[in-house]
């Protein structure tokens, strides 16, 4: 179903809820009870006690009663690779039969076959195998989706990649931000020449993209079977140069300095971080950098290695939760899964996790002053769920208590 047709504009009053904020505040949570949310023109125009609600707003703005729901901020994936061709259940099934990495490769596993299979569509191909995982975060209350190219590794499919993400706004109710990850892997025919890969292929597909509109920042993959500090910085070089800023996969699978680089450039986010150390959390925390813990790929890969949460949180640093989709490592369309993944194996706090998908995920996306906290002024983004705790949305699992959707002031289906 096309969700467009199912858009009612709204300014209005949410009364009788049970509000969570997600704002700064001492419990984390922003909780207020017997609150109402006031909209006006899509933005919001009071958050609070039902009983302050001003006497103008309540006399112009028709009123409903939402019975007790709770009303928390849209939800926003900030990590994802949702724009990609094919699967790969195949090399899942051999995995589980004992075949190793290698061996899949040979047989054309591996990001080898996505980059094959992305190649492969054109931007509305992209877009329809896109759309169904889109919908799935959709029907969960996410407002807000980052997405990511990485699987052309040529100018042309990159560019393909991004165009089909900035697409999917023109047909479904979410705000798409997209990164530019030509830096992702190395294609075969340039194995072993990472520069000459940047020189011929990243640095030039990222002007054409960034002349087309086509990018919201710029990502990259350091790591040993990826690209080093050097290569990646060259990509930073010019993603400054021309306005953008910056974010990393770092310390995915081992330490080479990728978090504290990110910070030196003044990242929106580092990604992943399982090999962080205490000196790249001081790093992301004095530079505001946002760590983005991805609990997917973790699971999927069987990981035993845990990010350093408590010196994220010592050394002050933001952090932030995602589903990290793609088709290889973290095939989860599941914002509320990734939530209770993220309580279960980084032990983060119902709080940490609400605000990791909300206002933290805003941050890592240069979005905080547009949505990602319920506050006067910003967009009217929210997600009111048929639940009695907010705790429950960390704690259930595989469950969807979503009542209703709120984009931009208009409510989206029930």
């Amino acid at each position: 179903m096309n969700e467009l047709s199912t858009r009612r504009q709204t300014s209005g009053i949410w009364r009788n809820v049970r509000l969570v904020t997600l704002g700064e505040t001492v419990d984390g949570l922003g909780l207020v009870e017997n609150a109402a949310v006031a909209v006006v023109d899509g933005r919001i125009a009071y958050a609070g006690s039902e009983s302050g609600l001003p006497a103008d707003l309540a006399r112009s703005l028709e009123a409903t009663d939402y019975e007790g729901r709770v009303v928390t901020p849209a939800l926003i994936d900030c990590h994802t690779h949702l724009v990609h061709g094919g699967n790969r259940a195949r090399e899942f099934q051999m995995r589980l039969e004992g075949a190793t990495y290698e061996e899949i490769a040979r047989a054309g596993g591996g990001i080898v076959s996505s980059v094959k299979a992305t190649n492969a569509l054109t931007v509305d191909q992209l877009v329809e195998s896109t759309l169904p995982r889109l919908d799935t975060l959709l029907a969960e209350g996410v407002s807000t989706v980052e997405i990511k190219s990485g699987y052309g590794l040529n100018v042309t499919a990159e560019l393909n990649m991004l165009r089909a993400a900035r697409k999917l706004e023109t047909l479904r109710p979410v705000r798409v931000m997209t990164s530019y990850l030509a830096a992702h892997a190395t294609p075969v025919d340039y194995k072993g020449r990472n520069d000459d890969y940047v020189t011929d292929v990243v640095l030039p597909g990222l002007d054409a993209a960034h002349a087309e509109g086509l990018v919201d920042a710029v990502d990259g993959f350091c790591e040993g079977i990826a690209f080093s500090t050097a290569e990646i910085a060259r990509v930073f070089d010019r993603a400054k140069a021309l306005g953008l800023p910056v974010k990393l996969h770092a310390e995915q699978l081992s330490n080479l300095g990728g978090a504290k680089l990110a910070a030196s450039y003044g990242a929106l986010s580092a990604d992943h971080l399982e090999y962080l150390d205490a000196e790249g959390a001081a790093a992301l925390a004095k530079s505001g950098t946002v760590a983005v813990l991805l609990p997917g790929a973790f699971y999927a890969l069987r990981e035993e290695r845990l990010p350093p949460v408590q010196a994220l949180r010592d050394a002050g640093a933001r952090i932030a939760i995602a589903t990290d989709c793609n088709p290889g490592t973290s095939p989860l369309t599941s914002l509320l899964l990734t939530m209770n993944m993220s309580a279960t194996f980084f032990r983060l706090t119902v709080a940490e996790c609400l605000a990791g998908a909300t206002r933290e995920a805003a941050r890592a996306l240069g979005l905080l002053a547009e949505t990602g906290t319920i506050e006067v002024g910003k967009s009217a983004d929210l997600a009111i769920w048929n639940i009695e705790d907010p705790a429950e949305l960390v704690y259930r699992i595989g469950f969807n208590p979503l009542h209703e959707r709120i984009f931009r002031g208009q409510r989206i289906g029930q």
